[in-house]
């Protein structure tokens, strides 16, 4: 074995957040703890995504077992040169402090002991168990394969300083061209002359030609209150983008806008069927049937911040605001769904918003945005920088990897909201808390 090769031990959670992440250490050594089996064993039958993935995670072993002549226990040479190898066995004596009866540490341990041999990187995406075992003396890391910057991320609007002429003709055409290579698709830029004259525009789908943005009309009560706000509304009203992704924190008007957004492409321009909103379920569990009563009646706690945006929107539209939140949920055009179940279904002409998006996994969101069908635009909204899921943090999360795979793509848009507009209390307490 050449010394510059490593032994990779994966914790099971690695598993659970990408089932390919045995392929992940090409040329170099992938060790799995039989612990790590036991426990996709158990969690093979759970409901959701976590289940699926410990389901996927065991089939990917089965075909490399398949497909080798190898032996598992002596290691078996996967196609990127690297070798797998499940190891059974605690081979050294470790204090009382490692309890064997803990699952992490019998993990642990097996790294420990695979020390002797080479070095190893001991994998998982608990924060928690990398602390205990770099107490131990063992090198541990986070899965990075499934991970992007969110520090280098793109966010917001740019600003472009251009002669007073140009933006001069910029007001009369409405659109002028720049210089190719100095935006991405429907980036949305601020164009100034660098003293007092500035407006709002967005590069088109081929990046070519910068358009002025206009405010729209009232929808459904709401109007933009800043310019991130117009940004949104218009990448949100715009046919031709498929997928938007709204990142900021509380109060930025993430929700609210899509669904006002929404609201007027279903409701008065018919142009998709229905809107589909869904939330991951996150705090006490992931699956629904821990509450009693029907899936709409268990959805209810976790929709709640949807209907109190659907009242606000109601109470503007001119009516009694009981009246219009009835005639709304009576016509049966919006859908209320656990991420679970989206899983498996093809969604043609759907408006689809997925709350707080951060507490995905990238391939959970892979799953939700493959299943739009031919008509159908998807919103991802969420705050990275507040988290829910233990396993993941602003950098592994599905929102953050969606935003950074799709920035350069034609039929995407993604916006970034800073300034919290709730309420002076909301804004004040999301500036000094």
């Amino acid at each position: 074995m050449q010394k510059s090769r490593k032994l990779f031990v994966l914790d099971t959670n690695v598993l659970i957040h990408d089932p390919e992440a045995i392929y992940a250490f090409a040329r170099h050594e992938v060790i799995i703890p039989v612990t790590v089996l036991e426990e996709l064993d158990n969690l093979k039958r759970i409901p959701g995504e976590v289940g699926k993935n410990a389901r996927a995670s065991i089939r990917a072993l089965c075909a490399v077992k398949d497909s080798s002549k190898g032996d598992f226990s002596s290691g078996v040479t996967l196609h990127n040169g690297s070798t797998l190898k499940i190891v059974t066995e605690i081979q050294g004596s470790y204090p009382e402090l490692l309890d064997r009866s803990l699952n992490d540490n019998r993990i642990i341990m097996i790294a420990l002991d695979c020390v002797k041999k080479n070095r190893v990187v001991f994998v998982s995406k608990d924060f928690a168990v990398r602390l205990k075992a770099e107490a131990f003396g063992l090198e541990a890391v986070d899965y990075e394969k499934l991970k992007v910057s969110y520090d280098d991320l793109t966010l917001g609007y740019t600003t472009r300083v251009l002669e007073k002429s140009v933006i001069d003709t910029f007001y009369k055409q409405g659109h002028i061209e720049l210089e190719a290579g100095s935006g991405k698709p429907n980036e949305y830029v601020q164009l100034t002359d660098g003293e007092q004259t500035t407006v709002m525009a967005r590069f088109n789908s081929s990046a070519t030609l910068v358009h002025k943005l206009v405010p729209p009309p009232l929808i459904w009560g709401v109007k933009p209150r800043n310019t991130e706000q117009l940004c949104a509304i218009d990448a949100l009203l715009r046919d031709d983008v498929k997928l938007v992704t709204l990142i900021g924190p509380a109060g930025t008007g993430k929700t609210l806008l899509a669904l006002a957004a929404g609201m007027r492409k279903v409701f008065d321009e018919g142009q998709y069927r229905r809107i589909l909103i869904s939330r991951p379920i996150v705090p006490l569990g992931r699956d629904i049937g821990y509450l009693p009563g029907t899936k709409e009646e268990k959805l209810s706690s976790w929709m709640q911040p949807i209907f109190d945006n659907l009242e606000l929107l109601c109470a503007s539209h001119g009516t009694e605001p009981a009246d219009t939140m009835n005639w709304v949920m009576e016509n049966r055009k919006i859908e209320l769904e656990a991420v679970t179940y989206i899983r498996g279904r093809s969604l043609p002409r759907m408006y689809i918003i997925i709350d707080e998006a951060q507490n995905l996994t990238p391939h959970e969101v892979k799953t939700i945005i493959s299943r739009a069908g031919e008509g159908t635009k998807v919103i991802l909204a969420g705050d990275p920088t507040q988290i829910d899921n233990p396993y993941l943090d602003k950098d592994s999360n599905g929102l953050t990897y969606a935003f950074s795979k799709f920035c350069d793509q034609a039929i995407s848009a993604s916006v970034f909201l800073e300034k919290t507009e709730r309420s002076e209390l909301a804004s004040l307490a999301a500036e000094l808390l």
